[in-house]
Parts: C-alpha cells; sequence; structure tokens
C-alpha cells in the first residue's frame, strides 16, 4: 500500500477520552501507513501533559485557542503534508485492520475523494452508532439519515450493510478523505463552528463530482453524545441553524424556494412539539436558528446550479417516518 495517512484526532478538554480511546487507535493503526496526531485546542484540563508522558509516540499539535470543530480540523490539515487524512473523534475506538481497507478503497478509485467505516456503537457493539452508522444520505428537506439509523431508530448490525456502496455523506467521525480534496472543497465550514459541518463538506464535493462512500470491511465504535445531550438546546440551536446553511449554499436558488417555505412549516412543527412537551429552551432554540440563519445567510453565494444526486432521498423523511411508519433504511424506498 503506497499512500500513507494522519490520524488526526481532535481533542478540546478530553483527557478522560484519550485515556480511554487512545491506546485502541495506537495499538491497532499500523505505523508504516499512517501517523497519529493531537490536534489539541487550547485545552485547560490535563490533555497536554498526558499526551507528553504516557503516549510520546502521538505527535501533538497544539493550537493557540478553541477554534471549534471546523475551525481546529481544517489548521490541522494544512499544517499536515500526508496524501490522505483521517478526522477521527477522540471517542472512538477502532477493531483491528481498520485503516487498511479506507486506504485500499481510496488507492483502487481516484474518483473516491473519501471513505467512512463501518461505526457501531461504542456502548452497544451489536448496534449501528447514531452519528454515522454504515453511511448517510438526507432528504430533499436537509433531514439526514443513515444507512442503520433513521431519525431516532438505531437498528442492530446484521450485517444487513455489508456491501460496499456510495453515500451522500461520509461521518465527522470516521472520515478519511484525500487532503488534497478537502482543501480544493474549501475544509469545513468555520463558521458552523460545530454540527452539520461534514455533511455540507460532503455536499460541496459531490456538487464537484466527488465520490463518497462507506466501507463495512472497516469497523470502529464510537461513543457518542460526548460533548452534549441529544436534545440540549445549544446542540439544537446548531442543528437547526447549520442545517438551513447548509441547504442554502448547496441548493440553487430556485430549488431552496421550494424547500424552504416547508422547512418553516417543519420547523414551527417541531417548536409546537417542544413548547407542548414543557421544553420551552428548546422552543427558544429553533427560533434563535432560524433567526441566525437569516443574519449569516448573507455572507454565503449559492450556486447557479447542482448536479442530479441520486444519493439524496427525493421525499419526506419526517412524513414517511411519521404516517408511513417507514423507520428502517431499507423499507424507505419501498
Amino acid at each position: 500500500m503506497k499512500m500513507k495517512a494522519a490520524v488526526i484526532i481532535l481533542n478540546w478538554n478530553g483527557e478522560r477520552l484519550l485515556q480511554e480511546f487512545l491506546p485502541s487507535v495506537i495499538a491497532n493503526t499500523n505505523p508504516r501507513l499512517a501517523s497519529i496526531v493531537v490536534a489539541d485546542n487550547a485545552s485547560t484540563d490535563g490533555s497536554v501533559a498526558l499526551l507528553r508522558e504516557r503516549f510520546p509516540e502521538v505527535e501533538l499539535l497544539p493550537l493557540d485557542e478553541n477554534y471549534g470543530f471546523a475551525g481546529g480540523y481544517n489548521r490541522a490539515i494544512a499544517a499536515r503534508e500526508e496524501e490522505v487524512v483521517v478526522l477521527l473523534n477522540s471517542d472512538v475506538e477502532v477493531a483491528a485492520g481498520w485503516l487498511e481497507p479506507l486506504l485500499a478503497a481510496l488507492e483502487a478509485d481516484r474518483r473516491l475523494v473519501a471513505v467512512q467505516p463501518k461505526i457501531r456503537s461504542y456502548r452497544d457493539k451489536t448496534s449501528f452508532e447514531y452519528a454515522g452508522a454504515c453511511g448517510g444520505f438526507i432528504d430533499y428537506l436537509g433531514f439526514p439519515f443513515c444507512r442503520g439509523r433513521v431519525l431516532g431508530v438505531i437498528e442492530r448490525d446484521e450485517g444487513q450493510y455489508d456491501d460496499v456502496r456510495e453515500v451522500f455523506w461520509c461521518s465527522g467521525a470516521a472520515l478519511c478523505i484525500r487532503r488534497e480534496d478537502y482543501l480544493a472543497a474549501g475544509g469545513l465550514d468555520e463558521r458552523f463552528f460545530a454540527h452539520m459541518e461534514e455533511i455540507d463538506l460532503c455536499w460541496r464535493i459531490r456538487n464537484r463530482g466527488g465520490i463518497l462512500k462507506v466501507c463495512p470491511q472497516s469497523v470502529v465504535y464510537h461513543l457518542g453524545g460526548g460533548s452534549l445531550p441529544m436534545n440540549h438546546p445549544r446542540k439544537l440551536f446548531l442543528n437547526y441553524r447549520n442545517n438551513l446553511l447548509m441547504l442554502y449554499k448547496n441548493l440553487p436558488s430556485k430549488a431552496w424556494r421550494r424547500v424552504a417555505w416547508r422547512r418553516c412549516m417543519l420547523d414551527w412543527a417541531a417548536a409546537v412539539l417542544f413548547l407542548l412537551k414543557g421544553e420551552r429552551k428548546n422552543v427558544v432554540a429553533v427560533f434563535q436558528a432560524r433567526h441566525e440563519f437569516a443574519r449569516m445567510k448573507k455572507f454565503y453565494r449559492q450556486p447557479s446550479a447542482t448536479p442530479h444526486d441520486a444519493c439524496i432521498y427525493p421525499h419526506s423523511l419526517v412524513f414517511r417516518y411519521y404516517f408511513r411508519r417507514l423507520r428502517i433504511f431499507s423499507r424507505l424506498w419501498e
């Protein structure tokens, strides 16, 4: 295998996670194929001291402030020279031989820009993990889902998605990508700060003609939810705002107008549901997200046209989930 990779773990005050998960990355990553780098977002805990004392074989890249997920990775990737970079979350355990299938897939097809492994749950290793599962898709309204995860329903991994196939997006929890293409596409959008930024990057890559795939022969285990709980108002705000920004910046204006009013209705419906459940902070988060989106969209220029993308689900995922009760990935195209 000729390709060389940099496995980059972004850290911010993650001393406990590094202690728990970094040993598996060191043990199961062939040093002839990849170097392991921890880019530290100006942590204030004992992360840096831990790395220097316990893991001297890991390269430390200290950043001067917390640039978030997007900014931290952009700076770390710009500082490397390897042909391939792997964005690996600090709460991921990797299985033996996890990297080889990913690099082999990239070597075999120059059109392939990025690939992700199968991502199982660290807490329940027989099930897929929410953030990526076995490859990501979106519906035409921008709602993401995965092979193995539709909205909140997560499937057990019984080998049903073990084929290598093209996907719309690869999870940022374990994203193996050609460095040149990452930089040419503009990297992760730093205005997003966190959440949805890898889907946005993948969409830009696909609009440029790039191909993305999932390679289930590679397996990792993701803890997930390490920063904020799933329904935390801050996470909700970032997901709603960034999802709208992602749609706006990747759709031509005509397509955006068709989507915008439908999304507005769905966002209002979500706010009403949060209100009925007594989750007032989440109601505020939805409206703040829409307000911030309206302010930020001036920073983006919409494309004049985009290619047809067969990996965009042409139906409303929310409608089919709640009204037709299609909650398993393999049933969505029925």
